[in-house]
């Protein structure tokens, strides 16, 4: 099923494969190696940079090249007037090439990509939706192309649903003056594992909004590369994360400034909840010499509601050119706002209400920005039920 389907130095003649030249870091984020050939990846043991918070050991079977269980697996799409779905190469939009062992895995899964394709001055007045739906920890590679025709404005939402080992790459291609709206949910069960690799190439004035919504699966690991094909392009990538006891979601963005006056702007929030609940986030945002006239802000923040949790955040920055507007990053973890609740309580609210609505209100603010509102209300209403479990926090908004 075609729909979600480093740079390591090589080691000389006679060294051991774990040698510590093998895992010394890139010195820029842009000298890591992309390839469509698996052999050029290996399998990675935990101590790689870019592997060093993923419990590895438990994806074992997403380094391995494998066909997808189509037998196991439903997709289903909705698209209105405007948007043409066809199976193309999953080398002809260009914009993707994996960049670590499990995406080039899904890519040599899966012979064909899905292509979802948004006619040029088009304005759709309904979203394209797309589910996927897997059972019994179905195999499952995926490619899916969303290729947004210029001047065109439009909202994609793929949503992740059900028991699987998913390994997936998605190309998004933003056309000169075009608005794209791109929303990739997880709402997996919680034996599901996700690792997936979504690169945007961002046109001439063109317009991309990014959303992930991370609140299910017992291992996801989304990476996230942006970049941009001509001056003027915008960049907005927003993140919803909510890990239970057990969960590791890992969200990973790159920013490529190498066009001039771009913008680009990050916000991810995460809340964590139970024992061993381990999140990581990790933004990476490159301003090149040829980059003048760039804005960039990226900000994570993480709120931990019970002990046991671990959030871990790492923004990174590097600047190649004074020539900019602005740029900058910022991180936060910690646990409830004392004089936000003390200001709640002497209004009357119950501390267990008082604490239900500072976390909606944490999260809210991402979620009405996806510009659907059944879509925002349906993931409200997932984040109150995981609120439902948090000791301390009551589960309506009255006393």
């Amino acid at each position: 099923m075609s729909l979600l389907a480093q740079k390591t130095p090589e080691a000389t003649a006679g060294s051991h494969e774990d040698s510590a030249a093998a895992f010394v870091p890139d010195q820029s984020r842009a000298e890591r190696r992309t390839s469509y050939a698996v052999d050029d990846f290996a399998v990675p043991g935990g101590r790689e940079e870019e592997w060093r918070f993923t419990p590895v050991d438990r994806l074992a079977s997403l380094f391995q090249v494998a066909p997808t269980d189509t037998g196991k697996l439903t997709v289903d799409v909705q698209s209105p007037d405007g948007v043409t779905v066809s199976q193309v190469d999953p080398r002809s939009a260009g914009v993707l090439v994996p960049a670590d062992r499990a995406s080039v895995v899904a890519f040599a899964g899966e012979a064909q990509a899905t292509r979802v394709s948004i006619a040029a001055e088009a304005e759709l007045t309904e979203p394209v939706r797309i589910t996927v739906t897997a059972t019994d920890l179905a195999r499952v590679n995926g490619h899916l192309v969303v290729d947004a025709g210029h001047h065109s404005k439009a909202t994609v939402v793929l949503t992740h649903r059900g028991s699987a080992e998913c390994g997936a790459n998605v190309e998004i291609k933003v056309g000169d003056g075009a608005d794209l709206t791109f929303v990739t949910v997880q709402e997996w069960d919680d034996d599901a594992l996700h690792v997936t690799q979504n690169d945007a190439l961002i046109g001439r004035d063109a317009r991309l909004r990014h959303i992930a919504v991370t609140l299910g699966g017992e291992i996801v690991r989304v990476s996230t590369n942006a970049r941009y094909s001509g001056p003027g392009g915008s960049f907005e990538g927003l993140g919803v994360y909510f890990a239970d006891a057990g969960q590791h979601q890992e969200h990973r963005l790159f920013v490529d400034h190498e066009a001039p006056h771009c913008h680009s702007n990050v916000e991810y929030k995460g809340a964590l909840q139970g024992d061993t609940a381990h999140t990581v986030w990790v933004g990476d945002v490159l301003i090149r010499a040829s980059a003048e006239g760039t804005d960039t802000y990226e900000l994570n923040r993480n709120l931990v509601l019970t002990e046991g949790g671990r959030a871990d955040s790492i923004p990174n920055l590097e600047i190649e050119t004074g020539e900019i507007v602005g740029a900058g990053h910022a991180s936060a973890t910690g646990r409830f706002d004392d004089e936000q609740l003390f200001y709640l309580q002497a209004r009357g609210i119950p501390e267990d209400v008082a604490r239900r609505l500072v976390v909606r209100g944490f999260f809210a603010s991402i979620v009405a920005r996806i510009g659907v509102p059944e879509i925002s209300e349906h993931l409200m209403e997932v984040i109150d039920a995981e609120l439902g479990a948090v000791p301390g926090i009551a589960t309506e908004d009255v006393a």
